[in-house]
């Protein structure tokens, strides 16, 4: 498992918390391709962050999920 891969993930999406509690299903696609390319400029490919969290598209929907029920700040 990577820990550079789950790292970026819950730091690219707390960054980008804004965008993705206003997500849709369509937006949720658009989020996981641009966190895609943002961790392809840093080196880091979709496998290693999915090696160590699974579904990147799963981990997106739980944040909107945890901010509908106000428990994300």
């Amino acid at each position: 498992m990577s820990t550079r891969g789950t790292n970026f993930l819950y730091q690219w999406l707390n960054n980008n918390l804004p965008a993705i509690v206003r997500a849709d299903v369509i937006s949720v696609s658009e989020l996981a391709h641009k966190l895609f390319a943002d961790a392809k400029f840093l080196g880091i490919s979709s496998t290693e962050i999915e090696e160590g969290t699974g579904s990147v598209h799963e981990a997106i929907r739980d944040m909107i999920a945890q901010h509908d029920a106000g428990l994300a700040e």
